[in-house]
């Protein structure tokens, strides 16, 4: 059998991302940066539940307690189940927001922040802790994005899209704080900018080249292993899922394509066939 590629979830996102797969309610959650969106869906009833804040919305992961906690315009927010919110701390100086946010295995969500125009080294990486602190971890960055660890735990994996890097750093017991920091791979211009990633059981890294219209798979020593073609010039983020964590589902974005972009732009696709199971997600623990 060779690689399908479907779309999952029809939609018209202008930036798609932050795709979670909840292992236990078996549904994919996502959202659209510029509008605020909140989506869940399963894939046995693609019509998605949606939730619209008043502000930018970079990740949202669902919380063990229910609801989700969500990188926004502000910093951290957390969204109750009936949509209504709080910023939960105001972290980030005016001009600026949230971007990609994943929660490592201790349930602490890690969410890395950028200027509105992307100015160099004004983004930053910030952790919310499960008791409500929030830790800065790193600064200097541009567009923090694609964050991951690997299966041991042991290496933590962060891009800087607008670097066109992938980095790598090391993940020491009882040391919240990454070391090591080093550049795994670094794409030339044009073959698109290395945008969100999921990281697989071999512990590869799959990530979607935004405006290059492929997934890009590397090993863990930044080796380009293989790329797979994608129906869309903007492929965003990508995260495993299904109940056997073999379906890849990629978020895409219409953001400057025009007002009709051929193409599912904008949907959520899947991607079956790829002979790699994922690992599995952490809901945020507070």
């Amino acid at each position: 059998m060779g690689i399908e590629i479907t779309v999952a979830f029809p939609g018209t996102a202008i930036v798609g991302e932050g795709p979670f797969w909840d292992r236990t309610t078996g549904e994919l959650t996502w959202v659209d940066i510029l509008s605020g969106t909140i989506h869940t869906a399963a894939p046995a009833d693609p019509a998605p539940r949606t939730i619209v804040l008043p502000t930018l919305v970079g990740a949202a992961v669902p919380k063990a307690s229910g609801g989700w906690v969500a990188a926004t315009t502000e910093g951290f927010s957390d969204i109750r189940p009936d949509g209504s919110w709080a910023a939960l701390r105001t972290v980030l100086p005016r001009g600026q927001r949230m971007n990609d946010a994943k929660c490592d295995p201790a349930g602490r969500l890690w969410a890395g922040s950028c200027d509105m125009s992307f100015a160099p080294a004004r983004g930053a990486l910030h952790v919310l802790d499960t008791d409500g602190k929030v830790i800065p971890v790193l600064a200097g960055l541009t567009q923090p994005n694609g964050l991951g660890w690997s299966p041991d735990g042991r290496t933590f994996y962060l891009i800087d899209t607008v670097a066109r890097e992938v980095n790598a750093f090391d993940v020491l017991p009882d040391l919240l704080l990454p070391v090591r920091r080093r550049v795994l791979a670094r794409f030339p211009a044009g073959v698109g900018e290395p945008d969100g990633l999921a990281v697989d059981a071999e512990g590869c890294l799959w990530i979607a080249m935004w405006g290059g219209a492929r997934l890009v798979r590397l090993s863990p020593e930044g080796r380009f292993l293989t790329e797979v073609p994608v129906p869309v010039d903007q492929p965003t983020s990508c995260a495993f899922g299904g109940a056997d964590l073999d379906v890849l589902y990629v978020t895409t974005a219409r953001e400057g394509l025009g007002p009709d972009p051929s193409g599912p732009a904008g949907s959520v696709l899947a991607v079956r066939g790829l002979g790699v199971r994922g690992l599995p997600t952490h809901r945020f623990g507070g």
